[in-house]
This record gives structure tokens, sequence and C-alpha cells, in this order.
């Protein structure tokens, strides 16, 4: 039997591989307030609602609060470097928010 917190972790890491997409961004400074809806909403009205196919708040496994970053994940190329030069320094949920190309991590 596993203990609950290695079932969470397995859990996160799942969503993070069903994320895994060449066109992955990185959000930064994102208001504790901001949800995966919110953050996708804010995404759509920039590069268009069927561009984007998911959007995660990365949340602290213990508090449950969101630790200001999350990643979006685009459909093409092309609306992943507009989404950048867009939403660089956009205002989200009050934040001026910092995006970026995500880059994969290392296990």
């Amino acid at each position: 039997r596993k203990c609950a917190c290695v079932r969470e972790r397995e859990r996160e890491r799942e969503e993070e591989g069903a994320m895994a997409s060449e066109f992955r961004l990185f959000v930064g400074n994102l208001a504790w307030a901001t949800t995966d809806t919110s953050l996708k909403e804010a995404f759509a009205g920039a590069v268009g609602e069927e561009n984007v196919t998911d959007a995660k708040v990365i949340m602290d496994r213990y508090t449950g609060r969101s630790r200001g970053f999350g990643f979006v994940s685009l459909a093409t190329q092309e609306a992943a470097q507009k989404a950048v030069e867009m939403m660089n320094g956009a205002n989200v949920d009050g934040r001026e928010v910092r995006v970026d190309h995500a880059s994969s991590r290392e296990r």
C-alpha cells in the first residue's frame, strides 16, 4: 500500500505527462486566486480558444494554495509564439505575468 502523499505525487506526474507538449509555455508570477479556468480563458482571449489545449496552475500539495506558476499548452508553434508575445507582461487576475517556452525537466 502506498501512502496518500505518494499517490498524490503519482497523480501529479500523470497530469504533467498528459500535458507534455512541444508547445508548452511556462507562466510565472500568477496571483494566488488564478485557477486553471481563468488561466485558460486569459490565453484563449489572446490566441483563440481553439489554440489553447490545456492550462494548469501548479498547487502546493500540502497547503492546496497556488505556487504562483503554471503551464499552458497550445495547439501549434505559431500559437505558442503569439501567446508569448501577447501575454508576457500582460495582466492576469491583477498580476503582471511572465510567459516563456517551458523547458522539459530532468527526473
